[in-house]
């Protein structure tokens, strides 16, 4: 059985939607603090030929609480109708613009004002929509041992799924060890997304956008396909 284990991220780009569709189990992190400098609440689209942030505010609060305890800001009521003109202007013009504005709507307008509660529910609904068949479950169901880090804690969450494979993106082929992997009884994968050039109007191309981007410009049926866009990378074979 193949798992992977990623933090929730705001409307992410199209290799972790990739990740999922590769694997049997997907855990979502409930369990570990909310970082500042990351992707958990914020993400890139294309406004007017230039990368421009899409952010959830949130209410200010200790920088040691799980993502799981952060709440959105009071002002967000407002600031997601905001954000959703915004994402209307951006792609208004978009071939996959009719499909695609719906969902993001519903992501958008869902009512939580918890945090992980709100990306879990936009995760979701894209991964139905992609018809992604992959068991998504929170970190915190899975009888591990949470007060693991990094390593460690991914081959505990592993063996609690009883997972023979673990697969993960291609920024912690730095991290783990195929070896230390091998040795707890799982084989190790990187995967590392494609870049794949579509038509984005009349800009230069800028890849690694919010999934949204792919899904506006490329709609439903082909960004289906680019799921399978990837490749498995050794750690011998760093390239």
């Amino acid at each position: 059985m193949k798992a992977a284990i990623m933090q929730p991220y705001f409307m992410p780009y199209i290799g972790y939607f990739q990740l999922m569709n590769s694997v049997d189990v997907f855990v979502v992190y409930d369990t570990i603090e909310y970082t500042k400098k990351g992707w958990i609440n914020r993400n890139r689209i294309l406004l007017n030929n230039q990368e421009d942030y899409i952010t959830i505010p949130l209410k200010k609060d200790s920088d040691y609480l799980h993502i799981s305890e952060r709440k959105l800001s009071d002002s967000w009521p407002q600031d997601r109708a905001k954000m959703l003109n915004r994402i209307q202007q951006a792609y208004r013009k978009a071939v996959g613009f009719k499909e695609t504005f719906p969902l993001v709507e519903s992501c958008i307008k869902h009512d939580s004002m918890n945090l992980f509660a709100f990306i879990l529910n936009s995760i979701h609904l894209i991964k139905n929509h992609l018809g992604i068949p992959t068991r998504l479950i929170e970190s915190s169901a899975i009888h591990a041992d949470h007060t693991l880090k990094s390593e460690s804690r991914v081959i505990s969450i592993c063996q609690a799924l009883h997972a023979t494979e673990y697969i993960n993106p291609i920024g912690g082929l730095e991290l783990y060890s195929e070896t230390t992997f091998a040795d707890a009884g799982l084989s190790l994968k990187f995967l590392k997304a494609r870049n794949i050039p579509y038509d984005q109007g009349n800009s230069a191309f800028i890849p690694f956008l919010s999934v949204i981007d792919v899904l506006m410009y490329c709609g439903k049926e082909r960004t289906m396909n680019m799921l399978h866009e990837y490749d498995f990378i050794q750690q011998d074979k760093k390239a």
